[in-house]
């Protein structure tokens, strides 16, 4: 047991890698301080529960495959777009394998069921999951581009290009006529509304 333990912890500190390893797409976009991964992961889970709930599926599975989509990159990093025509990182599946290689089989097989029902992109919750990702991913392009990063667009074009769900679809046209920070000034108009 104590071994199972110590490789579960390791498998946690490594996971925490996240925290730090930045998304390197916004570096070559010229933001200063991109989010990192995790920001990134914590997002999308949330963005996969709403997507599910909304398409008619498992709010908690998908935000369980949202959570586990970049997990991998704490062994091969976040490769931009760009480096991937050069670099072929080894498949997630296979990357997530070697990652609970030392914990407990039980947790091992809920980890690894994940990561392969992301990438088999079958389930309702997968497409749910992966729009997700791509959902976040236009979001966070146009909170840079309202701070005034003007290279944006692309992240934008091809964040609604790969898009399948009606429900992600929705959102994010919805998002292109949404201010970022409609959500401040309607919580401080009805916040006065309220008010004795």
């Amino acid at each position: 047991m104590a071994e199972e333990l110590a490789g579960v912890t390791s498998l946690l500190y490594e996971l925490g890698l996240l925290k730090r390893y930045k998304r390197t797409g916004w570096l070559v976009a010229g933001v200063q301080n991109p989010e990192s991964i995790a920001e990134h992961s914590f997002r999308t889970a949330i963005i996969a529960a709403v997507l599910a709930s909304m398409e008619g599926g498992s709010p908690e599975r998908a935000a369980f495959l949202g959570l586990l989509h970049d997990t991998q990159e704490t062994r091969v990093t976040d490769i931009p777009y760009i480096g991937k025509r050069y670099l072929k990182a080894a498949p997630n599946e296979a990357v997530t394998a070697d990652q609970v290689r030392s914990i407990p089989q039980r947790v091992a097989e809920a980890l690894t069921g994940g990561v392969r029902e992301y990438e088999a992109k079958e389930s309702l919750e997968a497409a749910c999951a992966r729009d997700a990702d791509k959902l976040e991913c236009l979001l966070q392009a146009l909170e840079y581009r309202d701070q005034g990063n003007k290279n944006m667009q692309g992240w934008i074009d091809s964040s609604l290009a790969a898009l399948s769900t009606a429900t992600a679809k929705e959102l994010a046209d919805q998002a292109l006529r949404t201010g970022t920070l409609d959500w401040l000034a309607k919580a401080l108009q009805d916040g006065q509304s309220q008010a004795p």
